[in-house]
């Protein structure tokens, strides 16, 4: 009995594993290892890196003096203290700046990152997001960022829920991936519904942007994601910490799923579902 159970325990792990054989699910890290670092620095992208993810995903903006920083946030307080707009301090000023206490005592003096050196970080074989939380304004420096550290379309990803900044990232970096992110929350006021998954689908084809980005919320189905692959577009999705809610989106085919907690999701998914959940 007990080596008919393993067996079938065996046999549905199999068919899970090979339900989007055609194409393999990356677990992105969101904001690095940001369960356990400081996110968006660069203890939480080694940690992440070292936990084997895929994929590591980051957001950028611009500094009074027009240096791309890796930090959520338009302002600095909620991870640094300091009540202030990014787009009013230097890059110098915002280095002295402690991003690593407010998650744990340990990462005091965890700076906020350059993009350059963020960037440093990634070892071969592994790719980033890039989000960019501006408009379309962080473009031209983005541009001379990746063509410095010598970055390719093979290991950038560029994202953001701005489409005119997409649109002008599309047009700057041509070779790159261009991604539309997009929230769900079903609003009281149909008047004030977010934006249809055709809609969506007609702004990446209008702008040639290459895929959709959706919060794991969007209620999709296997027709509606055919809608996307028939498009021609690769289907993202973000932020998952919870196993069932893997399995179901990488069962519909997702390219990706962004999670705060890669390496533990990833153990989750390589068990039986009856086991992970107990």
């Amino acid at each position: 009995m007990i080596s008919l159970q393993r067996s079938l325990s065996l046999f549905a792990l199999t068919c899970l594993l090979a339900a989007p054989a055609a194409r393999a699910t990356d677990l992105v890290a969101h904001r690095g290892a940001s369960f356990e670092a400081p996110e968006n620095t660069l203890a939480a992208a080694n940690l992440a890196w070292q936990n084997n993810a895929d994929v590591v995903e980051l957001d950028i903006h611009l500094t009074k003096d027009g240096k791309l920083v890796v930090t959520h946030d338009a302002n600095l307080k909620r991870v640094t203290g300091r009540d202030a707009a990014i787009v009013d301090l230097t890059f110098d000023e915002i280095r002295q700046l402690d991003a690593g206490s407010w998650k744990n005592p340990k990462y005091a003096g965890e700076k906020i990152p350059s993009l350059d050196e963020l960037i440093a970080t990634l070892p071969a074989g592994k790719r980033l997001f890039v989000e960019i939380k501006t408009g379309p304004e962080s473009v031209p420096e983005l541009a001379a960022t990746l063509a410095r550290t010598k970055m390719t379309e093979k290991q950038i990803s560029l994202i953001s829920f701005n489409y005119e900044t997409l649109v002008a990232a599309r047009k700057a970096l041509p070779a790159y991936t261009t991604i539309y992110v997009s929230s769900y929350k079903k609003p009281k006021d149909p008047s004030k519904a977010p934006p249809s998954l055709d809609k969506l689908i007609e702004d990446c084809r209008k702008a040639g942007l290459h895929g959709l980005d959706l919060q794991h919320t969007w209620p999709l189905d296997a027709a509606a994601v055919k809608k996307i692959r028939d498009a021609g577009l690769q289907l993202h999705v973000w932020t998952i910490d919870t196993p069932e809610i893997a399995r179901r989106w990488i069962a519909l085919g997702a390219d990706s799923i962004t999670t705060n907690r890669a390496s533990w999701l990833r153990e989750q998914l390589s068990q039986p579902a009856a086991v992970a959940n107990k």
